[in-house]
């Protein structure tokens, strides 16, 4: 964030380069607008470093505000790895192309003497890249162009992958697109079904528990090499604001003129009749999506100015909201399949969270804090517990709960029709599901509020958030009548 960056950078005390007598790898996680690329840039200017991106929507050229990649004049110098690498066009990463990638970039970097330094906010690149011994490192050469139909819609993935492997198929979201092609990348890949190959891992290590048809396919995961892991972790209510703040940030540099040149790139497309997948890659990343009707409506004839400016709004706040839950998740995968994964490789003593909570204290307590850690790492010293730094870091380093990937004989796949087919796949995932505001508004029984109708039009039945729906169906037609329908009907009364 730039206020973290100003914070810090005021703060930073002027420090010669230090090279390191050894070079392993340091990893940097933590949510959205912690601060953890500028905790890298300032590891990475003290001890000779280069950083590694783990973010896959900065793999992504241009945008620099959507994909909220470091400006230039905050990187220090530092040289940045794996930015910029796909054009808007292509899909994003598979995993195993990340792994392959950023391995290479690993062995690079350490040739010239420098330290790797990893950091990103696509904690399941970082995970695949951590660990061993996973079916992701089968693939030595990326098998789109082979298998044209792992490009392929996810429905379209799935329905395939129902035909090879129902059983695997059935493990899945049908949303999990990462999931449902690597399963059936497997399938056609071996000639065998993925559910088949992980009961015959499951054999072949004589253990009781079942493999996950996951990217971690060990019950015990073993690390690449020795790593030193920091986590850049801020108390909920403070990063909250901080989001919000910084939304409102990005708007003022520009972030909806970004937005309009990757509408225009996407139009331009379909006037060619080329198709776009929308389902994925920048097309789904937060600051995109939440502006598409507020495109329409900048296009529209019919679209008031006021119409357009309440779009604008609707689109910020859709914005603020959606940062907010991506850094809840964020954080839920560090702390359930992460801090597991890493306990059960005999890493928690070389991973420290570094409590941001307080923006003023940001330096003493990451930048500081972090920057001692890896001296210490580095010259082989002995660490401290790493319970101790914080009550919040001996409260949330130990393991949230069982990671339930790794436990099919748990899975259920359960169907909730009230809530238009809405998919689950573990009896958790369903217990939420049930809980949900959006579960008990479906199944709530209640009657329809009238508003007077238009002239001319029957009555009109409403419920709150008339204008949000109405803009959303037109958006998905992408049809100027479908805009005029809804600006309409996001008036009632007009005509009166």
């Amino acid at each position: 964030m730039n206020k973290i960056g100003r914070a810090w950078r005021r703060n930073m005390v002027s420090l010669a380069v230090e090279p390191p007598k050894r070079l392993p790898l340091i990893v940097v996680v933590g949510a959205t607008g912690t601060g953890k690329s500028q905790l890298a840039v300032e590891i990475a200017t003290r001890f000779n470093g280069e950083i590694i991106n783990g973010d896959a929507m900065q793999l992504y050229e241009g945008l620099p505000i959507i994909t909220n990649k470091m400006p230039e004049n905050e990187r220090n110098g530092i040289r940045h790895h794996l930015l910029g690498c796909i054009r808007l066009d292509q899909p994003t990463w598979t995993v195993g192309q990340f792994v392959r990638k950023a391995r290479e970039t690993i062995h690079d970097v350490r040739a010239r003497g420098r330290l790797p330094i990893l950091v990103g906010g696509t904690h399941y690149y970082e995970q695949a890249l951590l660990f061993k011994d996973q079916i992701v490192e089968q693939t030595e050469t990326p098998h789109e162009e082979t298998f044209p139909i792992l490009q392929e819609p996810t429905d379209v993935i799935l329905a395939r992958l129902r035909e090879l492997d129902p059983v695997i198929a059935d493990r899945w979201h049908p949303n999990d697109r990462r999931k449902i092609q690597r399963s059936l990348e497997i399938c056609l890949k071996t000639g065998k079904p993925a559910s088949q190959i992980y009961a015959e891992q499951k054999r072949s290590k004589g253990s009781d528990t079942e493999v996950a048809p996951d990217e971690l396919a060990e019950d015990s995961p073993s690390l690449i090499e020795p790593i030193l892991v920091l986590w850049v972790h801020a108390a909920a209510e403070k990063l909250k604001d901080r989001l919000d703040a910084r939304v409102l940030e990005m708007v003022k540099s520009g972030l909806l003129e970004e937005v309009t040149t990757v509408e225009k790139f996407l139009l331009e497309h379909e006037a060619n009749r080329e198709k776009v997948d929308r389902t994925r890659g920048i097309w789904v990343s937060i600051g995109y999506k939440e502006f598409e009707e507020y495109q329409m409506a900048l296009r529209s004839r019919s679209a008031s100015n006021a119409d357009v400016e309440k779009l604008k709004q609707v689109g910020i706040e859709r914005t603020q909201a959606a940062t907010r839950q991506y850094s809840k998740r964020q954080v839920r995968w560090i702390r359930i399949k992460l801090l597991n994964a890493l306990h059960k490789a005999g890493a928690s003593n070389t991973t420290f969270l570094l409590d941001g909570s307080n923006i003023q204290e940001w330096h003493k307590t990451v930048a500081e804090a972090g920057v001692e850690l890896v001296r210490k790492f580095l010259a082989e010293e002995c660490l401290p517990d790493p319970g101790s730094l914080s009550e919040v870091a001996q409260e949330l380093l130990a393991p949230k709960s069982e990671d339930l990937s790794q436990r099919r004989d748990l899975w259920e796949r359960k169907v909730c029709e009230a809530c238009g087919g809405v998919v689950c796949v573990t009896p958790a995932t369903w217990e939420t599901h049930l809980k949900s505001k959006g579960h008990r508004w479906n199944t709530a029984p209640r009657k329809p509020r009238e508003y007077p109708a238009k002239r001319g039009q029957s009555d009109v039945i409403s419920t709150p958030g008339r204008m949000e729906s109405a803009m959303s169906r037109a958006c998905q037609s992408r049809q100027p009548h479908g805009l005029q329908q809804a600006l309409d009907q996001s008036r009632p009364g007009l005509g009166d």
